[in-house]
This record gives C-alpha cells, sequence and structure tokens, in this order.
C-alpha cells in the first residue's frame, strides 16, 4: 500500500505540474503559444484561455486530497479529452506522426494516475 501511496503522488504531481505549466502561456495569451495554439492549430482565443484554466482547475482537483473522487473522476476524463483532441487536432492539421504521436505518452501517464488514483481508493476502503 505503501508505495500504491508513493506512485499515486509522484505521478500525479508530475501529471498535474505538466499541465499546470503547459497552460500558462495560454492563460497570458503569450506570442509562442498564439502562434502554436491560434495560428497554426487555429484554435480560437477565447478557447484557448478556456481549455488552459480548465486545465489548470483539473490539476489542482486531481493533486488536493480533499477534493471528492466523482470531481477526480471527472478532472481526468477531462484531461483524457483534452490530451486525445490535441493529438487529433495536430493530426489533423497535417503535422507528422513525430508532432502528435507521444501526446500517447501523456495520455500513457493520465491512465497510470488514473489506476493508481483508484487503487489507493480501494485499500483505503
Amino acid at each position: 500500500m505503501k508505495r500504491t501511496h508513493i506512485a499515486y503522488w509522484i505521478i500525479t504531481a508530475l501529471f498535474s505540474a505538466f499541465m499546470i505549466w503547459s497552460s500558462l502561456g495560454g492563460l497570458k495569451l503569450d506570442e509562442q503559444t498564439l502562434a502554436f495554439l491560434h495560428d497554426h492549430l487555429g484554435y480560437p482565443l477565447y478557447f484557448i484561455r478556456l481549455i488552459s484554466a480548465s486545465k489548470i482547475i483539473g490539476a489542482v482537483a486531481i493533486l488536493l486530497s480533499f477534493v471528492p473522487a466523482r470531481v477526480k473522476e471527472w478532472a481526468y476524463f477531462g484531461f483524457f479529452i483534452d490530451l486525445t483532441t490535441a493529438a487529433f487536432s495536430f493530426r489533423a492539421v497535417g503535422d507528422p506522426v513525430s508532432g502528435w504521436a507521444p501526446m500517447f505518452l501523456f495520455i500513457g501517464v493520465l491512465i497510470a494516475a488514473y489506476l493508481l488514483h483508484h487503487k489507493r481508493l480501494a485499500n483505503n476502503a
């Protein structure tokens, strides 16, 4: 149980840190983020800010222990939708496989965090 607990926190913290870090440019609408998400992928500005704020809220939700399990479920699902949509977006604009295939690594980390979350819940019950 202790190993599961440690693995959960390491993977969840790393995944949440990535989600927060990847959202900061979208909140500020910095030049590099706009060039990539707006100019290259075609996302509207309001959507870039919305998805960035949502990713930060979701990352905080899965980190805080007092957040109900059902809310965490929705956060994990939202991240899955975000990452698969990102991979699809890269493919849709014609990016090579090397540009969008790494998204599946992040999906894998997300799935690992989700499974460890459920394993922790089962151990605590």
